[in-house]
């Protein structure tokens, strides 16, 4: 089978889900369903057979695989199936937060196989806000960090590659111990240093009384930590490790979006 035409399968089944067509080696075209059940679920019984997994395993696995491709209940229709139940008066991100707080409650607390789980149904005076209750919820969480002794050059070429003010500085056993800030490094030029024969390193500039907050921390007291210490950005920490961060940059983005949807819901 050439790449092209493993391609267009691949493609086809993720766009498509069960209705897609998938092309055999034989060059025959198949829906993806029916390919399921009449040729791949029958030899992957023979197969697990023939290992000697145990029988009541074997059917128990399989017959999940068969019941979800013999309702249709794919990762697309179901998706699809969940917005379209929610009604169309409710607005795209509190739809799409309530289906992923769905599926997160079922695969918690649930021990029912995908194809049965319940619909999603929107909570009553849920609203855009209840996405950024905490920082959990829209903290930065692909961060780039640096070590205490590696050069300021790196973490200021970071900042220019990621578009970012802050890098934080982790030791050997990935703990935050400093942050270097934008304005670490203004000052760093403003004092001469920058231009001088010796080896400045992240060390050297980085700031180590930090203010941190964990997942849980509300919004509104993150934000009030940042103005009443007249501070850029909060390491977001849990079980002693750093898992996101903060920036007034966050704040603001998370503004202007509250803005725009009550200046549009105005007219």
């Amino acid at each position: 089978m050439s790449f092209d035409e493993a391609k267009t399968n691949f493609f086809n089944a993720a766009r498509y889900g069960f209705k897609g067509q998938i092309r055999g080696l034989d060059g025959q075209s198949r829906r993806v369903g029916r390919l399921i059940l009449e040729e791949l679920l029958p030899r992957a019984r023979k197969g697990l057979a023939k290992a000697n997994v145990d029988e009541a395993d074997n059917g128990r696995l399989i017959d999940v695989i068969e019941r979800r491709v013999y309702h249709r209940k794919d990762r697309i229709t179901m998706d699809a199936g969940l917005l379209q139940a929610m009604g169309s008066n409710s607005k795209p991100t509190v739809k799409l937060r309530t289906l992923t707080a769905t599926m997160k409650r079922h695969q918690d607390n649930d021990d029912i196989p995908v194809h049965e789980w319940a619909l999603a149904e929107i909570p009553e005076g849920c609203e855009w806000i209840d996405n950024y209750r905490t920082v959990e919820q829209f903290m930065a969480v692909d961060l780039y960090t640096v070590r205490p002794e590696d050069i300021v050059d790196l973490a200021a070429s970071l900042m220019h590659w990621r578009h970012v003010r802050h890098v934080p500085v982790e030791d050997d056993s990935a703990r935050l111990i400093g942050i270097v800030s934008h304005r670490d490094l203004i000052e760093l030029i403003a004092t001469g240093r920058a231009g001088a024969d010796q080896r400045i390193v992240v060390r050297d500039i980085m700031k180590t009384n930090m203010i941190t907050v964990s997942p849980e921390t509300t919004t509104l007291e993150a934000l009030s930590l940042l103005r009443a210490n007249n501070i850029g950005c909060l390491p977001v920490i849990k079980d002693d490790h750093l898992v996101g961060i903060v920036t007034a940059s966050d704040f603001l983005t998370v503004s202007a979006k509250f803005l725009e949807e009550r200046l549009n819901d105005i007219g």
